[in-house]
């Protein structure tokens, strides 16, 4: 975006706990990013929470079939994970700074098509500009999100990705350095 100076950035995740991912390292890794996020310092980024649900849930077998006792659906139970709220503070933030006048654009970087209101009465109601990223070339952009009438629509590039990684060391505010992992740095 050479046109415009990025002022901040509110990043919206939840917290992983250990158990809840297949990947029982899933969470350390969420953990050492969001340390390297912080290092940029709470003037430039936000790190904004919601949390996870894990439920045991009873859900349709597909391909559906009929269950002849009863004449309903069969089921099975299944272990149903659910980010909650991140996509909720993200509207309510991309609103209250478009209301509080904190932004001459909100770019919007998700492929979440429930962000589509939002993004709709950002551009229709408040007269805000707008743009939406996709994560990567390869995310099918939600035709909910597109049909928002976006002032610019775009994907992450890998080029910019290779332009924003960290360096190899960096040092945390309590002044102690670590180390970006090998498997992360894109060559």
């Amino acid at each position: 975006m050479p046109d415009f100076e990025l002022q901040h950035v509110d990043y919206f995740t939840a917290q992983l706990r250990p158990g809840i991912q297949f990947d029982p390292r899933t969470p350390v890794r969420q953990q050492m990013y969001l340390r390297a996020l912080r290092t940029l310092g709470e003037e430039r980024l936000s790190i904004h929470f919601g949390s996870f649900r894990n439920d045991r849930r009873n859900m349709p077998i597909h391909p559906v079939r009929v269950d002849p006792k009863t004449g309903k659906w069969a089921t099975t139970t299944v272990k149903k994970l659910e980010e909650k709220g991140s996509d909720v503070n993200l509207a309510s933030r991309m609103v209250a700074d478009s209301i509080l006048g904190r932004a001459d654009i909100v770019v919007m970087l998700s492929n979440d098509s429930d962000l589509a209101g939002p993004i709709r009465m950002l551009k229709e109601e408040l007269g805000k500009s707008t743009g939406i990223i996709f994560p990567m070339p390869s995310s099918r952009g939600a035709k909910e999100l597109v049909h928002t009438t976006p002032d610019f629509v775009t994907h992450v590039k890998l080029d910019a990705l290779r332009a924003c990684q960290f360096d190899d060391q960096l040092v945390d505010s309590e002044g102690r350095i670590f180390h970006r992992p090998d498997a992360w740095k894109l060559h």
